[in-house]
């Protein structure tokens, strides 16, 4: 069973990867808390599954899904997918390291595998960081590379059309001393 604790805490560099760069650094050392109505464990082939009502939390990050499943390679890289919650949305939400700001993200599936450092959300995407956001049909993140990818189709594709493109809103940054909103 610590073992498989030890795997869950790979489950939140689910959310926290992504936005490591603006994630609450105080976070990594805290304990990771997971409930659920129900956990399937198989530690012959490295299968930690999750179901209802699934909340994992760590420091400030919360992650709110109906089914989470953990698995590891041969080589102990680890890989998490979040599906289903309240809406047919997989949630995350975490504190921005020295802001007053969080970092939420949402999709009906969402997965990162630590070997390749990608995150991905799938169907229904949307991310939020302080009053910046952006919305899709999928969004990868490299945790490499540092790069989005931001598209309107299922899996990184593009679908040639005016309806259901990708949004982006960023806001104006606040100059010194500006106290307009």
């Amino acid at each position: 069973m610590k073992t498989a604790l030890r795997q869950i805490a790979l489950l939140a560099l689910l959310a926290a990867v992504p936005f490591s760069a603006h994630a609450e650094k105080a976070d990594r050392s805290k304990p990771v808390g997971i409930e659920a109505d129900k956990v399937t464990v198989d530690d012959k082939n490295k299968i930690h599954i999750f179901t209802g009502h699934v909340v994992l939390t760590q420091g400030t990050l919360t992650i709110r899904s109906d089914k989470l499943v953990v698995t590891q390679d041969v080589e102990g890289y680890q890989r998490g997918v979040a599906t289903g919650g309240e809406g047919g949305l997989a949630r995350f939400r975490q504190k921005r390291e020295g802001k007053n700001e969080w970092v939420e993200g949402e999709g009906e599936r969402i997965e990162h595998d630590a070997r390749s450092e990608l995150s991905q959300f799938f169907q229904r995407a949307h991310v939020k960081s302080g009053t910046d956001e952006v919305r899709g049909q999928y969004i990868q993140f490299n945790g490499v590379t540092e790069t989005y990818v931001v598209t309107n189709g299922p899996n990184a594709t593009t679908v040639p059309s005016q309806q259901g493109r990708v949004q982006v809103t960023i806001q104006p940054k606040k100059k010194e001393g500006d106290s307009t909103p």
